[in-house]
This record gives C-alpha cells, sequence and structure tokens, in this order.
C-alpha cells in the first residue's frame, strides 16, 4: 500500500513540475528585474527546484517503479 502511496505521490509531483515548466501565464510581461526578465528568474528557479525534487527523489524512491510487479 505505501509503494503504491508514493507512486502515486510522486507522479503528482512529476506532474506538476511538467505543467509549471513553461511560464506561459509570463509570455506578454516584460517586467525586468536585476537586468534579466521574470520569465528568465521563473526558469532558473523552476531548475533548481527540478534539480532538488529529483535528488530527493533518486535518494528515497530510485527504482520505484521499477520491479516485477504487474499493474
Amino acid at each position: 500500500m505505501r509503494d503504491r502511496m508514493e507512486k502515486f505521490a510522486w507522479a503528482a509531483v512529476f506532474a506538476v513540475l511538467i505543467a509549471f515548466a513553461v511560464p506561459w501565464f509570463m509570455w506578454r510581461d516584460a517586467t525586468v528585474v536585476a537586468g534579466l526578465p521574470v520569465w528568465v528568474w521563473w526558469h532558473i528557479g523552476w531548475l533548481l527546484l527540478t534539480a532538488a525534487t529529483f535528488a530527493v527523489f533518486a535518494q528515497r524512491s530510485w527504482g520505484l517503479w521499477i520491479g516485477g510487479e504487474r499493474a
């Protein structure tokens, strides 16, 4: 049961990361912060968040969807 809940939780986390990877809501925003457009800062922050999330996944749940189980 724990593995099943963990699979759903990680799938939801990855779905959110994918859904917000492209900041479509910032496409027409020309705001500049520290010399760079806000959407560039979004990507920098998003890449850091994605890297941290993957690091946690790799340490705790690597191989979660691999195994002899049948769906």
